[in-house]
């Protein structure tokens, strides 16, 4: 799993270069707006979302540590069914934390989504949920493996 394990040491190191050592510090904390068309299979429709989206992203170095999290909430995100132009709302969160050794290649990364699109009536709303976590021992391998993914339409 040679892949696997580059990805994240990439991503450290990426982060390493960017920010200063020693501190834990939040890199961005903004609402940026949002346009995204969403295919809803309980309806077989297409659902054009658009609002503002609350991103916040934090890192820390601590000597030979470095962790950090992804943050995305969507707030009053609206959209409508380019079909029928019925009203939906988009609520949840989707986040990733991150946790690694400059020494050894320990490793944890967790990533959660929820993610719901929610209509008018029933049968229309659209549940995204998933918990995925993965450690890599000290030698930089992937060692734990857990992925939880469920989809609903309600």
């Amino acid at each position: 799993m040679r892949t696997m394990r580059t990805i994240p040491l990439c991503l450290v190191a990426l982060l390493a270069m960017l920010v200063a050592p020693a501190f834990g510090e939040v890199q961005v904390n903004d609402t940026e707006d949002i346009l995204l068309d969403v295919f809803i299979p309980c309806t077989g429709d297409t659902v054009q979302l658009e609002g503002p989206l609350h991103v916040l992203i934090t890192l820390t170095m601590n000597g030979n540590n470095i962790s950090g999290k992804f943050h995305f909430q969507p707030q009053a995100v609206k959209g409508t069914d380019l079909t029928t132009g019925d009203k939906y709302e988009a609520t949840g969160v989707t986040q990733e934390t991150f946790k690694t050794s400059l020494q050894n290649g320990q490793a944890e990364v967790t990533f959660v989504n929820n993610f719901k699109i929610t209509g008018q009536g029933p049968g229309n709303n659209f549940l995204v949920h998933e918990t995925m976590h993965i450690t890599f021992n000290a030698k930089g391998v992937q060692s734990v493996s857990h992925d939880n993914f469920s989809v609903e339409c309600k």
